[in-house]
């Protein structure tokens, strides 16, 4: 293969690679990870027959994700408008955008829930900050655009990255009417199907009870209990109710477990919290009676489950739908909602989640920087000749094959030798003896060849004038060839710092076919899904 065509086969495997980590990869839940949840056999009715993509017709699908807390200026210890903060919210953008466009929307669910945080420093930007922050927001998730997309209903839950909490609330109270003007009021109801949703403003639970934001949750929690309770319930939070430090949080969790944070109980303000109170969780357990909680606020999976005085009730922690906020393992949640009616308002046959994971953005762009070192690596060795590797590899078994050859041939000689002789001892005049090789059964040996030279008494045989001979001519090499080297190895210093500047252009210049080809490639790619359509 020559060095062109390794070219065209490197252009061929960068486009495929883009292609896959910049569509395909986020095509995978809705090809073949996930599928919206439902039981098999749905009470057996006439209305339970599959509707069009084996869904079941009584059931709503109910996409539910959270966290995508935009990065701005507080998220990253960079000047507000900075090139470096400007890529790294592009980047932050563009993979929750292609998320919810080509991993979310083609599941064409009913309802999409979001459980909070939507900003990172909402509670602290200025209210220009904050409706660039918005207005990307709604960019991110198609919030300005018609079509078929406007009849999915769109319901929101309030974070600590919004509103914070109670030590905030009476310092800014603008922070909590910014929010509301635009996403509505924080403590509400909705019915999807047969299934009651309670969202409440996790973030007042525990705050001072006689302040207005606390009083105002509890009396919303209070008059929900009081009403009938004609559906099942599924409580919404942002922030987790109470667990045990290191509760086990099941197969999904890919990260250490987060255990509860102390702040200063004397001031009776709260600052920050990972979970609500252990009084505040029973307590809400109580008055709502839900069948399942669906939570955020902790950037990964948790999946445990609450002892309650009606039975137990499993909750569910969304992971963060951003790659940048500390999950390598970014996931959405599909939720089938009954909408037949249920004969116990307590059972959890209502409800039926499915957590699906969206593609490792970070193990994607290390996969880049491999392959960019891969392809750098064999267009340096890649031989100049244009021949494979595997010929080179040829070339080189071959002379190997040569030496052993050879070295094996010249034992079989001196052996044949030695079978074909028979050594005579020798005294010479001081008395030490030697042994002298004679050949045997050699009727036709010529007179010369049994010539001797006596030197006193000891005899030298032709043998060994060869030998003399032989390394005399040895050195007499070696001395040329001394000389030879020193002529010589200028011109190979010459002639190899050639080959480097000369493998370093071809380098250069195939890589810039490389990026030339597939450059476009990758812009193309990122505005397609950037621009809306």
């Amino acid at each position: 293969m020559k060095v062109q065509e390794l070219t065209v086969l490197l252009c061929f495997i960068w486009a495929a690679t883009l292609l896959y980590g910049e569509m395909l990869a986020f095509w995978v839940p809705t090809l073949c990870s996930c599928s919206w949840p439902h039981p098999s056999n749905t009470h057996n009715n006439s209305n339970s027959t599959m509707s069009g993509g084996g869904y079941p017709p009584d059931y709503v699908k109910v996409a539910v994700l959270t966290d995508p807390q935009l990065m701005d200026r507080i998220s990253l210890p960079l000047p507000p408008k900075s090139l470096a903060l400007e890529i790294a919210q592009f980047y932050s953008d563009l993979f929750m955008r292609r998320s919810f466009f080509a991993s979310i929307l083609p599941f064409q669910p009913d309802v999409i829930l979001f459980l909070g945080d939507y900003f990172d420093g909402g509670p602290y930007l200025s209210d220009e900050g904050w409706q660039e922050s918005l207005s990307r927001f709604k960019h991110i998730f198609g919030l300005n655009r018609g079509g078929k997309d406007k009849d999915i209903k769109l319901y929101y839950l309030s974070g600590n990255h919004d509103i914070g909490y109670a030590s905030l609330h009476s310092r800014k109270p603008e922070v909590i009417k910014r929010y509301e003007n635009e996403f509505g009021t924080r403590n509400y109801r909705f019915t999807v199907g047969k299934v009651d949703f309670i969202a409440v403003d996790a973030q007042t639970l525990d705050g001072h009870p006689h302040r207005n934001e606390a009083s105002a949750t509890w009396n919303f929690v209070k008059n929900v209990s009081m009403d009938v309770q004609l559906h099942p319930r599924v409580l919404l939070t942002h922030i987790p109710l109470h667990r045990r430090d290191w509760t086990p949080c099941g197969p999904n969790r890919k990260s250490p477990i987060i255990n509860q944070v102390s702040f200063p109980l004397l001031l009776a303000i709260l600052q920050y919290q990972n979970y609500i109170t252990k009084e505040s969780s029973d307590r809400i357990l109580d008055l709502i009676k839900p069948v399942l909680i669906l939570s955020g606020h902790d950037h990964d999976q948790c999946t445990v489950t609450h002892e309650s005085r009606f039975g137990p009730v499993k909750e569910h922690t969304l992971g963060t739908i951003s790659w940048q906020q500390g999950n390598l393992y970014p996931s959405f949640m599909l939720l089938s909602a009954s909408n037949s009616a249920i004969p116990k308002t307590s059972s959890p046959e209502a409800v039926f989640p499915q957590l699906c994971f969206l593609p490792m953005q970070t193990h994607i762009y290390l996969w880049y920087l491999m392959l960019f070192v891969l392809n750098l690596f064999a267009l340096i060795i890649w031989p100049t000749s244009g021949t494979s590797i595997l010929h080179q590899c040829g070339v080189l078994l071959g002379y190997i094959k040569h030496l052993i050859s050879h070295f094996f041939r010249s034992g079989r000689k001196e052996k044949d030798e030695d079978e074909n002789c028979e050594y005579e001892m020798i005294w010479d005049a001081e008395g030490t003896m030697h042994l002298v090789k004679k050949i045997v059964n050699s009727p036709n040996t010529l007179s010369r060849d049994r010539g001797l030279i006596e030197r006193g008494s000891a005899v030298m045989r032709s043998t060994a004038k060869k030998t003399i001979s032989q390394e005399i001519e040895v050195c007499m090499n070696l001395d040329a060839g001394f000389d030879t080297m020193r002529k010589i190895l200028p011109r190979t210093n010459k002639s190899k710092t050639k080959i480097i500047v000369r493998r370093f252009i071809r380098t250069l210049r195939m890589l810039s076919v490389i990026a030339a080809v597939n450059i476009p490639l990758y812009m193309m790619l990122l505005f397609k899904d950037w621009i809306d359509k």
